[in-house]
């Protein structure tokens, strides 16, 4: 049974701000540095976000960590090369004052016409945190993350200036010189006691990594019921990663390719970088392959197909976001409408390369969305009776991996 109360979703993508390749990019939340073939240039850069405009995505999710740029600096620079697509930028609160985070976001929306989105990171691995100054534990960046926000949202809404006195963040006479016309909404993931907290009290969408349906539902419930006891009702999403082609063949074969790029001495070295985070959300996604355990190599790549048409095998290697959906456009469309019906109305997707996976998606698997009777934000076309095709694409200037 639906637990949101329309059948519209919103697809947003994602900016390899750290470069892009064909195979599946080790490193990244805890497991060191991502390696590409494809350098994080402007060139390709604004590549991948006209695309995802063209292809009617919302926004590009831009990470944040030492093993990408700044997801600030790589986004404004975006604002003129695009005219509509929206950017969910990823920050932490706390390394900076809040009140140079809220005019950061002020200035963000006015250059932009009101096209950021904010998605808070508190950082699950205390290592990284300390190569940036900061000596706080988890439980504590939650608690910083919450008063940092109290702060920059009164800042974005009200016009008296704030005196703050927090166990962790403070400000004391702050006002902005300009308001936003628009709050940046706020997009928070997390399954620890600290983020559903941090997010019932904050969060405009509440997000989550690709578990299967019923247990994403299940953490989806867990959420609302906390927002509700705010008096705050949420949307929520969840991270994926895609694998759509015309046939169901051609998707497991491609899922297989990927595989075959990985080798166990990979696996066991990310996977052993996976284990010093303190994310409880990290810990849910390498459960979902054993951290590695069970891979070899020539393995059949539906060995990690954890629910139908829901692949494991990116967590392998990859910090973070670690399942794909996989199966042919009406395959991949079918399952997304069961995470619809889990209460999921924000999909954020990615692929490899970023940039030609845009096309399957919105060439492919929007128009069997439609036919499911799912209205896709951007898609103001809800009567595409296409059929599937084959998609051609040419990325100019993209270095081939």
């Amino acid at each position: 049974m639906a637990h949101n109360d329309t059948t519209e979703v919103t697809l947003h993508w994602f900016l390899p701000t750290y470069g892009d390749s064909r195979m599946i990019m080790p490193g990244g939340h805890g497991a060191g540095l991502h390696i590409g073939q494809r350098d994080a240039d402007m060139t390709y850069l604004t590549q991948i976000a006209l695309a995802a405009e063209n292809n009617g995505f919302e926004s590009v999710l831009t990470p944040t960590g030492q093993w990408c740029e700044d997801a600030w600096l790589a986004t404004a620079a975006l604002i003129g090369a695009t005219r509509r697509l929206k950017f969910l930028v990823a920050f932490r609160p706390g390394l900076v004052s809040p009140l140079l985070l809220a005019q950061q976001a002020a200035t963000f929306q006015s250059l932009s016409g009101n096209r950021v989105l904010l998605n808070v990171v508190v950082g699950g691995e205390d290592h990284e945190q300390l190569a940036y100054g900061d000596t706080l534990t988890k439980v504590q960046r939650y608690a910083r993350a919450g008063e940092a926000l109290d702060i920059t949202r009164h800042l974005w809404t009200n016009a008296d200036p704030v005196d703050y006195s927090g166990e962790f963040a403070s400000a004391h006479g702050a006002s902005l010189a300009r308001r936003p016309k628009v709050a940046p909404p706020i997009y928070l993931g997390g399954s620890s006691a600290g983020a559903i907290d941090v997010a019932a009290r904050h969060a405009n969408v509440f997000l989550t990594w690709g578990e299967p349906p019923e247990a994403a539902g299940e953490k989806r419930a867990k959420v609302e019921a906390a927002a509700a006891e705010q008096g705050r009702a949420l949307d929520y999403g969840i991270r994926f990663h895609i694998i759509a082609r015309p046939t169901s063949e051609e998707a497991w074969h491609e899922a297989g390719r990927l595989l075959s790029t990985i080798s166990p001495e990979d696996v066991e070295k990310i996977q052993s970088g996976l284990r010093r985070s303190q994310s409880e959300s990290q810990r849910r996604m390498t459960q979902l392959h054993n951290q590695g355990g069970d891979f070899h190599e020539g393995q059949d790549p539906r060995d990690l197909e954890i629910y139908p048409g829901l692949w494991a095998g990116v967590g392998l290697v990859r910090g973070g976001a670690g399942t794909a959906l996989v199966g042919s456009y009406a395959e991949v469309a079918e399952l997304i409408k069961q995470y619809v019906d889990a209460g999921f109305a924000h999909f954020i997707l990615s692929g490899y390369p970023h940039l030609e996976e845009t096309f399957h998606v919105g060439e492919g698997v929007v128009p069997e969305l439609k036919r499911l009777g799912i209205a896709v934000a951007n898609h103001p076309d809800n009567t595409d009776n296409r059929e599937p095709h084959n998609i051609p694409f040419v990325a100019a200037s993209a270095k081939t991996a």
